[in-house]
């Protein structure tokens, strides 16, 4: 499993613990990571993603509302609900990613942790959504630093392998 999926991963833990917790998220992010011992990497990217949705998240969430016809947010279930905020935050403020591998891996982790049927209908928000959103990005997520020349593949829907930039590492 690759680091940006462990990021994504992670970012779903901790945002589905904040819907059910009131405290103050900066603690509970603090607490989730206390317990979870992953690479810089995935610290750095997930953590970046829960922060730029808590921030942003009525943008999303009209996003997400947008590609939903039939379905209000709050009718949608926790997790898949939480799956699509981290698809749309990436395919609005991570314009080097491809949208098709943002959608796959939420797909991915749908199936994961929520199922088959979720799976279907993170997909078909989730394409719904890249057409209303277009290719023009609100702001691009902060990073720290960018390495020059460093990439790292994920696979798509067709299975083959595309280029991305990847997360810096922290301290470089």
């Amino acid at each position: 499993m690759g680091e940006r999926r462990k990021a994504r991963e992670c970012a779903l833990q901790i945002l589905f613990q904040l819907e059910f917790n009131s405290g103050d998220p900066a603690a509970i992010i603090r607490q989730y990571w206390t317990y979870q011992k992953p690479t810089p990497e995935v610290r750095e990217y997930g953590g970046r993603l829960v922060n730029h949705i808590l921030e942003h998240r009525g943008q999303i969430d009209q996003a997400i509302q947008a590609a939903s016809d039939n379905w209000r947010l709050a009718r949608m279930a926790i997790v898949d609900r939480n799956i699509l905020r981290i698809a749309v935050c990436e395919l609005l403020y991570e314009p080097s990613l491809v949208p098709a591998i943002v959608i796959n891996e939420a797909i991915e982790i749908a199936k994961r942790y929520s199922g088959q049927e979720s799976a279907t209908f993170v997909n078909g928000i989730l394409d719904a959504a890249r057409k209303n959103i277009g290719t023009g990005p609100a702001a691009p997520l902060p990073k720290d630093k960018d390495r020059e020349g460093h990439h790292e593949q994920e696979r798509g829907h067709s299975g083959k392998k595309q280029r991305r930039a990847t997360v810096p590492k922290l301290g470089e």
